[in-house]
């Protein structure tokens, strides 16, 4: 069975993926076939260390090509702009109820998360919460950590 999830990105991240996917077949692929080619020439391949060390590197290669590509052929772009409601595409000003403390996200798909640059998956608690809601509206969040509360304070 095969996984056909579908991947939501933005149009800057279907391109990040592409040029890595594109340096992997261009360049590294290239690389590692020629390390092994200089590893077989070395002789003896049961106790050859460059050679085991190439096959690991050119599987790892393999292995990271068919993920893209198939991270690419089932890559839905994002769309932003829709200002009205939360969406994927969307960034959002929400405002902790409880200590009225503001917080700016993005809300990005899965595969482009990360929390240190403020951009959050579609599938996180907060914004699996507030996706489709608007401003000013006061929605709960299921968290490991518990239930709290939050408004949307601004879509952008």
């Amino acid at each position: 069975m095969s996984n056909t999830k579908e991947i939501y990105l933005t149009q800057e991240g279907l391109d990040e993926i592409k040029k890595e996917l594109e340096y992997l077949k261009q360049v590294k692929r290239p690389e590692v076939i020629n390390a092994l080619k200089e590893a077989r020439a070395l002789g003896d391949l049961s106790e050859n260390a460059e050679y085991d060390a190439a096959r690991t590197e050119q599987a790892e290669v393999e292995g990271k090509i068919v993920e893209l590509e198939s991270m690419v052929e089932h890559a839905i772009v994002i769309q932003g702009g829709q200002t009205d409601k939360v969406s994927i595409g969307t960034s959002v000003k929400i405002k902790y109820v409880d200590d009225d403390e503001i917080e700016e996200y993005s809300i990005v798909g899965s595969k482009e998360a990360d929390p240190f640059q403020n951009k959050i998956s579609n599938e996180s608690p907060i914004a699996s919460a507030i996706i489709g809601h608007s401003v000013g509206d006061q929605v709960w969040v299921e968290s490991p950590n518990g239930k709290y509360q939050v408004e949307v304070v601004e879509i952008f």
